[in-house]
C-alpha cells in the first residue's frame, strides 16, 4: 500500500472511532459559533478526496454525485442527515480510500492537472495530492474534535 494512502486510511479509521458513540442528533448538531457539523465534516473529506484526486485527473467521481455536491468546499449542511445517510457516509469513508488505492495502482490519475490549493500548496501530480490529503484530513479531525467537545451531551 502507498504510505500516504495508508496514513489517510488510518486517520479515517481513527475518526470513525472518535465519533462511534455519538447519536444521530449529536452528529447533526451545529453548535453556536460553528457553520457545520460532524457528519458534514466526514462527508466533506469524501468529497474533497474525490475532487482533489479524480476530478483533477480528468476523471469522474466514484461516489453518488450528492455526496460530492452537498459536501464540497464552500458548502454547509442544508438539512438533517438521517441514519441511513450516516451509514452510507461511514461506509464511503473507508471504501473510497480502498478504491483510491486500487485506482492509484492502475494509474488512473496519469492526466493530473496542476493546481494550487487555498492553502498555497501547489499540487502538480497525484503524488502531491496524496501528500496533501493527510494535512486536510488532519484539519478536519481537529474540527471534529472541537465540535465533539461542545455538542450537547
Amino acid at each position: 500500500m502507498n504510505k500516504q494512502i495508508e496514513i489517510i486510511k488510518k486517520t479515517r479509521i481513527n475518526l470513525l472511532n472518535v465519533i462511534k458513540d455519538l447519536t444521530l442528533d449529536q452528529l447533526n448538531e451545529i453548535p453556536e459559533g460553528f457553520n457545520n457539523n460532524i457528519i458534514w465534516n466526514l462527508a466533506h473529506l469524501i468529497a474533497a478526496q474525490q475532487g482533489i484526486c479524480y476530478m483533477r485527473a480528468g476523471g469522474k467521481i466514484v461516489v453518488d454525485e450528492k455526496y460530492f455536491l452537498n459536501y464540497k468546499s464552500e458548502t454547509k449542511p442544508q438539512q438533517r442527515v438521517d441514519q441511513h445517510e450516516v451509514d452510507i457516509i461511514k461506509q464511503l469513508f473507508l471504501s473510497t480510500i480502498d478504491r483510491l488505492e486500487k485506482d492509484y495502482q492502475n494509474d488512473v490519475f496519469a492526466n493530473y492537472t496542476a493546481w494550487t490549493t487555498r492553502y498555497g500548496v501547489e499540487l502538480a501530480h497525484v503524488d502531491d495530492a496524496l501528500v496533501f490529503l493527510p494535512f486536510h484530513e488532519g484539519l478536519h479531525l481537529g474540527y471534529i474534535q472541537a465540535l465533539k467537545r461542545v455538542i450537547k451531551k
